[in-house]
């Protein structure tokens, strides 16, 4: 005689009923007339036998989890999230950049103020954001950005563009990024035409910041806010890495370097008022400007690549 258990019709009947219909199996087993224990047979051998089959989703989204605990423990950060790595820079920045569109899709909430700066990654990111499920949400960059060059790459296009997926304010910051003196900044600083933005960075919930460092590849330089010459001597000094073009050595130290920081922009100094600061940036030539970002409390969260989270695991 044919077991309970063993009968295929019987199996998808209960399959059905327990996941598609979420029933618990003590209700399956008294509107079929079964025992609770036969149901949960009846599930396992479904299993077993491949009828049902269980999948969990974005399971590159914990890959390197436990990677992603010791960085967090290593360095006291709220969160690290770890994606693969590419021998392309382009790849690389676009696989980060899709787990940072992930990341804040799940991150924002309706009603926060969000700060955006500068770069490739962070305008990578925006191509990945296609389930945003808040509302009222406002963005503002957080640094300048005016000019004819790479304007993809400008914190006001970014904060627009993420303003539009999200239906959400855009709040533009009209001015250069950078001015020649520290006099001519904090003037431009108290201009009305920015008070709007300047008020609402004080407020942020949240900053997505770029972590940049100077080469001839580098955000700054494809602006046309820096040019070859330019970045040799940022090199020279030993500047590890920026956040809104503002300059740190690798223990994120910007001391030395306050007299090239006559930035229109968030100082990053203040980074440390932001809720949720989060880091996205990849690469083994970002190493110590990510470093230098960490050990300077300018971000509290991590999105990187693998190889350069092992590195900065060493």
């Amino acid at each position: 005689m044919k077991k309970v258990v063993d009968d295929v019709r019987l199996m998808i009947k209960v399959c059905d009923l327990y996941y598609n219909q979420n029933i618990s199996q003590q209700k399956i087993a008294v509107t079929l007339g079964l025992s609770r224990p036969t149901v949960s047979r009846l599930l396992s051998s479904a299993r077993d036998q491949g009828i049902v089959q269980i999948r969990i989703s974005d399971l590159d989204e914990i890959k390197y989890l436990e990677l992603e605990r010791q960085l967090e423990e290593r360095y006291q950060l709220e969160e690290v999230l770890i994606t693969d790595s590419s021998k392309e820079v382009d790849e690389t920045n676009d696989l980060i950049g899709r787990m940072a569109g992930r990341y804040i899709e799940k991150k924002i909430r309706s009603g926060n103020i969000v700060g955006v700066s500068m770069g490739r990654t962070l305008h990578q990111m925006t191509r990945h954001v296609t389930h945003p499920g808040a509302s009222e949400v406002v963005f503002v960059p957080m640094v300048g950005g005016m000019g004819q060059l790479q304007t993809q790459l400008h914190a006001n296009s970014i904060a627009e563009a993420l303003a539009d997926i999200y239906q959400g304010t855009f709040i533009p910051f009209h001015a250069p990024a950078r001015v020649s003196t520290r006099k001519m900044r904090d003037e431009l600083m108290k201009e009305e035409s920015l008070a709007v933005a300047v008020n609402a960075m004080k407020h942020m919930d949240i900053a997505l910041v770029g972590i940049g460092y100077p080469n001839e590849y580098s955000s700054i330089t494809a602006t046309g806010y820096y040019d070859e010459q330019a970045i040799e001597q940022l090199k020279e000094r030993q500047v590890a890495g920026d956040i809104c073009m503002q300059f740190f050595d690798e223990n994120g130290d910007t001391s030395l370097y306050s007299t090239d920081n006559n930035v229109i922009g968030y100082d990053i100094a203040h980074l440390h008022r932001v809720p949720c600061c989060v880091g996205i940036a990849g690469g083994m030539d970002k190493l110590k400007a990510i470093r230098g970002a960490i050990r300077g409390g300018y971000i509290n969260r991590l999105i990187t690549d693998v190889e350069c989270a092992k590195a900065l695991n060493q």
